[in-house]
Parts: C-alpha cells; sequence; structure tokens
C-alpha cells in the first residue's frame, strides 16, 4: 500500500514539474519583462545583519539590473529592462533548505516545499513577480564562507546565500546575478571539485590573448581566472560578463 502511496505521489511531483517546465519555456521568448523579487532574511537573528538590512533600498540592486540589461541588449534582446528587481519586505521564517545527500524524490519534494513557501509568502507589489529570491544574510565576522546558494527553474525561486555587511555589496550583487540567471536556466560553468571554471564557457574571453590572467570572468563560471590553477570570486559585476552559452540557455542567442 505505501509503494503505492509512494508511486502515485511520484507521478504528482512528475505532472506539476512537467507542467512548470512547459510554462517555463514559454516565458523566455523574451517578448516581456521579468519581474524579480527580493526577500531579504536574517539567518541567525544576528543584530549587526539586523542593522544591515534595514539600510537596504531597492537602489542598492540598481546596479545587478542595469548590468543585466546591459548585456540583454548586447545580445540584441529588444525590451527596454528585460529584467526588473523589486526590493520586498524582509521576512523572518527560512524558506526550506535543499537535502544533502538527497535522492532524486528527496530533491522533488524539497522542490515542491520551496515553491509552496514562496506562494505563502508572497508579497504585493504593483506587478506580479515571475521570479522570487530569498536572500539569506550572515555576518563574516562569524562565517569565513558561505555554503552554495541554490536557485530552481522550476518556480523560479532560489536560496542566495550573502554576508549582511556593506562591504560585500558589490560583491553580493555578483552572486544574486549568478542564482537569478539559474531560474532561466542558466547552468554552472566550473568544476564542482575545486570551483574552477571550465574551459572555454567558463571564461570571459576564451580567446584572449595570452589567456591568462583572464580581463573579465564569465557570470556563470562564477570566478575570475588568475592562472591555471588559481581563480577568485568577481569583486563586482564590472568585472562580469555574460557569455554566448549562457545567453543560449537563457534564450538571448537562438
Amino acid at each position: 500500500m505505501w509503494k503505492k502511496i509512494r508511486v502515485f505521489i511520484l507521478l504528482i511531483i512528475l505532472a506539476v514539474v512537467m507542467i512548470q517546465s512547459l510554462q517555463d519555456k514559454a516565458d523566455l521568448n523574451w517578448k516581456n519583462s521579468f519581474y524579480v523579487a527580493v526577500y531579504p532574511v536574517n539567518v541567525e537573528n544576528n543584530p549587526q545583519v539586523e542593522q544591515y538590512i534595514q539600510h537596504i533600498t531597492a537602489a542598492d540592486f540598481a546596479e545587478a539590473t542595469d548590468f543585466l540589461n546591459s548585456e540583454a541588449k548586447r545580445y540584441g534582446i529588444p525590451l527596454y529592462r528585460p529584467i526588473n528587481i523589486v526590493l520586498g519586505k524582509s521576512i523572518s521564517q527560512l524558506p526550506p533548505a535543499p537535502p544533502v545527500n538527497g535522492g532524486i524524490l528527496d530533491i522533488m519534494l524539497w522542490s515542491l516545499k520551496l515553491r509552496y513557501f514562496a506562494w505563502r509568502h508572497e508579497q504585493d507589489f504593483s506587478v506580479h513577480p515571475q521570479i522570487q529570491l530569498y536572500l539569506l544574510y550572515f555576518d563574516p565576522k562569524q562565517h569565513r564562507s558561505l555554503s552554495h546558494s541554490t536557485a530552481l527553474q522550476k518556480g523560479r525561486v532560489g536560496r542566495v546565500n550573502l554576508f549582511g555587511d556593506a562591504s560585500y555589496s558589490q560583491q553580493n550583487l555578483v552572486i544574486l546575478s549568478h542564482e537569478l540567471l539559474h531560474t532561466l536556466g542558466a547552468t554552472d560553468k566550473y568544476d564542482v571539485a575545486n570551483n574552477m571554471p571550465a574551459f572555454p564557457d567558463g571564461y570571459g574571453n576564451p580567446q584572449q590573448q595570452p589567456l591568462f590572467p583572464q580581463a573579465k570572468a564569465e557570470l556563470m563560471g562564477g570566478r575570475l581566472v588568475i592562472n591555471e590553477s588559481k581563480a577568485v570570486i568577481p569583486k563586482n559585476l564590472a568585472q562580469t560578463v555574460i557569455g554566448s552559452k549562457t545567453a543560449k540557455e537563457i534564450g538571448w542567442v537562438r
């Protein structure tokens, strides 16, 4: 009996995923703009992080919006503002975390939980956002590094791990933009074993001579390549570019 119930649940999940997938693909014709809602979250109720969050304004995300729209224009997207980032109110409840070493069913269930969480915590905007990102802020004094962020194309929702300190604001926009593109279908272009960008698609300019150091990082490559064994997270979006493979994945190139 339990086996039949599990199969039934799995079939429901697959049906939901298939319907959502068809809707997501239809959206990527870029005939209309995408609105992205970002929600700050003080993960550990840290006073310093809370103070940082209280000073966040919509203008703090303008650089990310401008960068993405500039890159869209470079690839011939005719919309005036293909991507618009809007700031929502901070929330206290944490979005469900992805399973550690979970199987396919576990990941599917988590995906549904995250989308349900997003639905339950929707806020009112003048234009309904198609993408929702939860910005999980941590105190850099308490954390030397953060775990990988996670964003889903199915349902266009993500958890973005960031440092809640003004000195990291520019680098935070790099990570936010990276995860935002995941919700549009972009894939990672780096080796998960060592975080080194994969050649050629993870390089900002794979034709550059000499090849090292790279002048810019490919956004989905995640890091600016210094040499064959060293790469660093870009300090800001000015040090990044969206490569042709990523552009094709998100529908900017046919």
